[in-house]
């Protein structure tokens, strides 16, 4: 086998080794490599800055499998380092590394957080292609963590309180009635954030009635009109037992988590939702239960 001229491409950016995902507007400055072991001619040399969402998954019913896919593509932009148009001096790479510079700057809006499962990605990359005549391209690829930045000031429905209320009268095997108000201070939370409960809660029935609160993740996956849900339950808390013929103030709090993924809102054929479930636990009888959904952003 013929070795290669080309030793070596790899594409980086500026922030590969930071922590902190870039968002909406941030500039992504980076640069492709090319090791070169003995002079050679190219074809052309480019970046490719893409972002894209797919889902796939499969149903079996019977003997027949389906398969169900979809692919929204948010942008994909080439810059060309090397090109037909460019010098001939340009396409002649000698021995040494060689290093070319780039700028793209992310959309300022209209596009999802990264996210990735078995069934269904958003993801956004670079990935650096070199074309050689009688050659297979070689390339580069990886991947950029893009958290969705929300403007507060634009969704103010946001920081807006929420509160439910509901009451239940027991029936078969157990006699009296329960009543619960749930109120929450606003509807978004960031990751690693506290996140305060406020109920009242009116115990009429003859046993001791126990609070439970939990914080669940529902996914959904669209495609050729169908649509596929996952649930996860992310935090699960148990509260002190109210006994009968009695009414309290309860505040409880709920961390969420630091590594739960932001929710999704703005991606046709990926949604991700959280919601606040509080739930009475009631001898033999039908659980009563609130569900309150709520945003998590990027902290």
């Amino acid at each position: 086998m013929m070795k290669s001229n080309i030793k070596k491409i790899n594409v980086t950016y500026n922030s590969m080794d930071d922590e902190s995902p870039l968002t909406n507007g941030d500039t992504v400055e980076g640069e492709v490599t090319v090791e070169v072991e003995k002079e050679c001619r190219i074809n052309s040399l480019y970046v490719k800055f893409k972002g894209k969402a797919n889902v796939l998954w499969s149903e079996t019913n019977l003997n027949s499998t389906k398969l169900y896919r979809a692919k929204v593509k948010y942008f994909s932009v080439r810059h060309y380092f090397v090109n037909e148009k460019s010098p001939k001096e340009s396409h002649i790479l000698t021995p040494g590394i060689h290093v070319y510079p780039f700028c793209y700057q992310f959309p300022e809006e209209g596009i999802p957080s990264s996210f990735y499962s078995r069934y269904g990605s958003v993801t956004y990359s670079l990935e650096a292609v070199l074309s050689r005549k009688m050659s297979m391209d070689k390339k580069s690829t990886i991947p950029i963590n893009f958290f969705a930045k929300i403007d507060l000031n634009s969704n103010p429905e946001l920081m807006e309180p929420k509160s439910e209320s509901l009451e239940k009268t027991m029936t078969l095997f157990t006699a009296g009635s329960v009543a619960m108000d749930v109120n929450l201070e606003r509807t978004c939370f960031f990751q690693g954030e506290e996140l305060s409960v406020s109920l009242r809660i009116q115990n009429n029935s003859p046993h001791d009635i126990k609070p439970k609160y939990s914080i669940y993740k529902k996914t959904s996956y669209f495609a050729r009109k169908k649509r596929k849900c996952q649930t996860k339950v992310i935090v699960n808390e148990v509260g002190t037992p109210i006994p009968p013929s009695a009414s309290e103030n309860v505040t409880k709090v709920l961390t969420i988590p630091k590594d739960v993924k932001p929710s999704i809102h703005n991606c046709k054929i990926i949604k991700v939702e959280y919601r606040l479930k509080v739930y009475l636990d009631v001898k033999r009888a039908l659980d009563p239960e609130i569900k309150i959904e709520i945003v998590i952003l990027p902290s």
